[in-house]
């Protein structure tokens, strides 16, 4: 009779350790998500009745850098979206191999515990 007693007490044990750890929920994540474009994408004015010039960067390579280290590196899909884990702090994001002199690919972001921060960046492409 004991060992019923002992073996009821520990399967209602199991039970009660199963539901906490399903009711846990997941730690949250931090880092930027977001899209980056290039403007403008053709060279000339632009006059007032024309869309402006902007076109997602493809396929490219960044760096998140903290200070002079880089900390991660992350790719933009075909429609320039990006989205990277970061732990919070302040980051700058450069374009890998981005010439310095031409056109702006270097980016600012600050991370908050538990959330996404969302951006919109608009690279200058240098044409003018």
């Amino acid at each position: 009779m004991a060992h019923v007693h002992i073996s009821i007490v520990g399967a209602m044990l199991i039970a009660l350790f199963s539901m906490t750890a399903v009711a846990t929920p997941p730690p949250s994540t931090s880092g930027i998500e977001g899209t980056i474009v290039v403007s403008p994408t053709r060279p000339g004015p632009i006059r007032k009745d024309e869309e402006p010039s902007v076109a997602p960067v493809r396929n490219a390579q960044f760096l998140v850098k903290a200070g002079d280290a880089t900390v991660k590196t992350f790719t933009t899909d075909g429609e320039g979206r990006f989205q990277v884990a970061l732990p919070p702090g302040h980051y700058v994001i450069v374009k890998e191999g981005a010439v310095a002199r031409i056109g702006r690919r270097r980016f600012e972001a600050d991370v908050v515990a538990s959330q996404m921060t969302k951006v919109n960046w608009t690279a200058d492409s240098g044409m003018r």
